[in-house]
């Protein structure tokens, strides 16, 4: 259709020259001149006409018109299958990604809907795990909430219904329902403390300047008393040179009070605890906390940091702890820009985790 359009327009165009060209003596004379006037070639030919000329110009003018078009036809043709593809991956089939490629705008387009997709799949994987990890919360704290909390409903309800022969007896049932609910307000404050610190990235951290060498020797003395009473040492090994660090020093000093604890209840068949600190990189500091007690098994150090994760196969409170403190310390380690890993061998279990000198800018 735009061929033929072309035709007459050109058709149209060159008869309206050719009457204004014959009945104008003046601009026929003058065509006359500006043909002579002009060779081209190497033997200096003329122009044989300026008809020729006209329709040489319309048909290099119509090929550009046509050529035009074809693009533009082709690009709408592109698009549809683009929208096409868009409505396939809305229907629910976001595993399908547009396979085709493209040039220029339209490449650029592909690219950005795979992409969108991908991070929309991912998104969607990433609250799933969130809900599932919920659930797990939930679960888990159940569980654990109501080992100690049927030991104190039956010791409470022994008493209730006066089944007891002598207040001695009484005393004892008071005794284990106390002790029970010291167990459940422990755990009630790891809940606590672990959702403080899984939220820690949301919260503005007051920042302290933490001077390396002097915080070891602070550890040092604080557990010094604890781990005599077990029979073990701690020892302390600080930088070469003063080195201060900016941090919150309560998330810290939580972190250096779950890996010490664990260390004097874990390890308490070893003799020595010892706590280093390196600076291996320019911006950052690498502590370690180790204990020459049992090796820990390496399928227990895979899981180490999971919430809830203990190594005793009871979930007794008393042996096994809660379950959050090493999960806690990630958190905690996690949201201040640093890494932490653990390894067992039958010399040492050590912690290490790094931390910048400077605190990490929280990304949007």
């Amino acid at each position: 259709m735009t061929v033929v359009l072309l035709l007459l327009a050109n058709i149209a165009i060159g008869n309206i020259l050719t009457n204004f060209i014959r009945t104008n003596q003046g601009v026929t004379d003058g065509i006359f001149i500006i043909k002579q006037s002009i060779t081209f070639g190497p033997w200096h030919q003329h122009f044989l006409s300026w008809e020729g000329l006209f329709w040489i110009l319309m048909l290099l003018f119509d090929a550009v018109v046509v050529w035009w078009r074809i693009v533009r036809v082709y690009r709408r043709i592109q698009i549809g299958r683009i929208i096409d593809e868009l409505h396939y991956i809305s229907d629910g089939h976001f595993d399908h990604r547009i396979p085709f490629r493209l040039t220029g705008d339209n490449e650029r387009v592909v690219n950005s809907v795979n992409t969108l997709v991908d991070n929309v799949i991912q998104s969607l994987e990433d609250e799933r795990q969130i809900e599932k990890s919920k659930d797990e919360l939930v679960t888990s704290v159940s569980h654990d909430l109501r080992t100690p909390l049927t030991s104190i409903i039956g010791y409470l309800g022994l008493i209730e219904a006066h089944q007891y022969q002598t207040e001695d007896e009484l005393l004892q049932y008071c005794h284990i329902a106390y002790q029970k609910s010291q167990q459940m307000k422990k755990l009630v404050d790891r809940l606590f403390e672990y959702t403080k610190a899984n939220n820690m990235g949301e919260q503005r951290l007051e920042i302290d300047q933490i001077d390396v060498n002097q915080l070891l020797a602070q550890l040092e003395t604080s557990f010094a008393l604890e781990a005599q009473k077990q029979g073990m040492e701690i020892q302390v090994q600080p930088l070469a040179t003063d080195v201060t660090m900016e941090t919150n020093a309560e998330m810290l000093g939580r972190v250096f009070n779950n890996l010490i604890t664990n260390a004097l209840k874990y390890g308490n068949d070893g003799h020595q605890i010892l706590i280093t600190a390196q600076q291996k990189q320019p911006n950052q500091i690498t502590f370690q906390v180790a204990n020459d007690g049992k090796t820990i098994p390496k399928k227990v150090i895979r899981k180490i940091f999971d919430r809830f994760y203990r190594e005793e196969l009871s979930r007794n409170l008393e042996t096994g702890g809660s379950g959050l403190g090493l999960a806690i310390v990630r958190e905690i380690i996690n949201n201040q820009g640093g890494t932490i890993q653990a390894e067992s061998n039958s010399k040492w279990t050590t912690f290490t985790f790094t931390l910048p000198l400077k605190p990490v800018p929280q990304t949007s």
